[in-house]
């Protein structure tokens, strides 16, 4: 028996996955996202702007108008099982739980339901003592990352660690190549491969917010493993919001000058998300791909995030073994995040 089945074996009871991801609303209705987007958008970590400068814009301007808009979105991708997001990481859960069984493997949210809150409260009322939080964000960020560690920090009665990222584990590099490799097995490769990352302010990371680096290491570990040449791929974020500066180049700005290069077919990856959610499914596959025919540049076509396959299930099975065999080995007693 390898140490880290042994792990699991003797720790089965007390130790606990959590699989935390961003959230998502309840419903595809104003109200719910409203609801969503209030919490969502309160948290510190997200918006830094003052209270007194932020709440009333929040709450008289961007949610009543918002809220209509991006309730017609979700309707657009809902499944008969909810959200998305919801559905798949539900699914992830249990995927990873099927390759660590003999520890619990459960999944919340930072904002929404399921709670990452309520699911630690849960935990410790049901006896388990050491909880490996692993967020699904391979890139580590101020904005999300670390906001799952604020949860974490308040936990009360259980031993904690987190997984910070993810980016370069050569499981997950694999995982996403190969998904890139089957894709254009059955379809053929496309002109260009574009690598479409959430959005970040830039003054995130112009105050040391690594997320940006990591993107980039993360992107160019998956170009090496697919063996491409420099010009056969780029990268940009996506996903902005307000009016302030963020990274660039945009998903929207780099598409466009691909169609205007005589680009006729892009594959697009998002390999920040770690299942497929609104902002890939409708802004990338849906938005993005309109306006991309629209402006001449012909087809757009989207890899599918990894969701609950096997090779996403194995890798971060593989990352939480790991991570669960480093604590044990160190004898922590008070854990550490």
């Amino acid at each position: 028996m390898r140490m880290s089945e042994s792990i699991e074996l003797t720790a089965a009871s007390t130790t606990a996955v959590v699989l935390v991801n961003l959230g998502t609303p309840d419903a595809p209705t104003a109200g719910a996202v409203r609801r969503y987007l209030s919490e969502f958008l309160h948290d510190y970590r997200v918006v830094d702007l003052s209270r007194w400068l932020w709440c009333p814009l929040l709450h008289f301007v961007i949610l009543p108008i918002r809220g209509p808009k991006v309730a017609k979105k979700y309707a657009s991708v809902w499944l008969p099982g909810g959200s998305p997001l919801a559905v798949h990481t539900a699914q992830l859960a249990e995927a990873v739980q099927r390759e660590l069984p003999h520890v619990r493997v459960v999944h919340g949210m930072r904002y929404g339901n399921p709670s990452f809150a309520g699911v630690l409260e849960s935990l410790r009322a049901e006896g388990v003592q050491r909880v490996l939080t692993l967020p699904l964000y391979p890139q580590y960020s101020t904005s999300t990352t670390a906001a799952v560690g604020d949860v974490l920090g308040r936990a009360h009665g259980l031993r904690a660690r987190m997984i910070d990222e993810y980016h370069v584990d050569p499981g997950w590099v694999d995982a996403i190549a190969a998904s890139i490799r089957d894709h254009r097995a059955a379809h053929g490769a496309g002109d260009h491969l574009l690598f479409s990352f959430h959005g970040l302010p830039q003054r995130f990371a112009d105050r040391g917010d690594p997320y940006p680096l990591q993107c980039e290491a993360g992107a160019r570990a998956i170009v090496q493993a697919l063996g491409l040449d420099d010009g056969d791929w780029s990268m940009s974020y996506q996903s902005r919001f307000g009016r302030e500066k963020w990274l660039e180049p945009s998903t929207a700005d780099t598409l466009d000058a691909l169609a205007d290069r005589g680009v006729r077919c892009v594959d697009v990856v998002a390999p920040g998300f770690a299942v497929d959610c609104l902002e890939t499914l409708e802004e990338v596959s849906m938005m993005l791909a309109q306006d991309f025919a629209k402006r001449g540049g012909g087809s757009l076509r989207y890899i599918a995030c990894l969701n609950a396959g096997p090779t996403h299930a194995r890798a971060l099975a593989a990352i939480a073994r790991r991570e669960l065999a480093a604590w044990d080995d160190s004898g922590d007693v008070d854990g550490g995040h």
